[in-house]
């Protein structure tokens, strides 16, 4: 009988160890990647025309008692006083720096002269603000140029201070034994090192567009509320940098910023 050359192929190849088919490999599952679990939002907020209005009447009060300040240490006139005031605010973001840098004020003394009062009288805010800041999902911390014993006596009036994580007022924003209040850029990033904050997770909610720049520089999400002060300019404000404007802080429980 003639050989069949395919079937003496398969007996040299099953003498040999080949197979008549080559295997697949086995394809193992690829293994599952461990996903970060969202981290939470922490929110940042500033103090005056933000959580409460303080142009209504507190503004004044303090502007009038940082006036009278002035023209009593420097001993100058009141308008000079007042010229002062409002420039080195312009200047430095806040009256306190201007005075201590071109005349060797007190900066404490300066604080507690011009923020002892008693709020209570002249404190207008929104309604149920206890209520959102305990929905509200995150960690909250307060972050403002004003001195620590004023905030505090706002936020026990406006029942928030149980709600606030850490506050960081003008006092903690000594940086190398200077103050560094915002917009500093420094002052934002040592904040944030000492709180271990995300950039990416912070959303910072002002009345100050200035400030929101500076942090939005950094990555931090921003908020713009105009509620309070002077209404038609804020409305007019753009920029990149503004991520979300908001008239009450209620809104925040319906939108996320940008």
């Amino acid at each position: 009988m003639p050989s069949n050359p395919r079937a003496n192929l398969r007996q040299a190849r099953g003498r040999a160890g080949w197979t008549a088919r080559p295997t697949r490999p086995r394809l193992r599952p690829a293994p599952e990647i461990p996903t970060e679990p969202r981290r939470r939002p922490v929110w940042l907020f500033d103090l005056d025309d933000t959580l409460h209005d303080a142009s209504h009447a507190i503004f004044r009060t303090i502007d009038r008692r940082m006036t009278d300040y002035v023209a009593r240490e420097l001993e100058v006139a009141r308008d000079e006083a007042n010229r002062l005031r409002t420039l080195y605010w312009r200047r430095y973001g806040a009256t306190l720096l201007g005075l201590v840098r071109h005349h060797g004020v007190d900066a404490h003394h300066f604080l507690r002269e011009t923020h002892d009062f008693d709020v209570a009288e002249l404190l207008r805010a929104e309604r149920g603000l206890a209520r959102l800041f305990a929905r509200l999902p995150g960690r909250k911390v307060l972050l403002t140029n004003a001195p620590r014993a004023y905030a505090g006596s706002v936020l026990r009036e406006l029942r928030l201070h149980s709600h606030i994580a850490a506050r960081y007022t003008i006092e903690r924003m000594r940086i190398h034994g200077s103050f560094r209040p915002k917009p500093s850029q420094l002052m934002l990033r040592t904040m944030l090192a000492r709180e271990r904050i995300h950039a990416a997770d912070a959303v910072l909610i002002e009345d100050s567009a200035r400030n929101l720049k500076s942090a939005r520089a950094l990555g931090l999400k921003t908020v713009l509320i105009t509620r309070h002060g002077r209404q038609p300019a804020r409305r007019r404000l753009a920029g990149s940098y503004i991520g979300l404007r908001i008239k009450t802080l209620h809104a925040l429980a319906r939108r996320t910023p940008r």
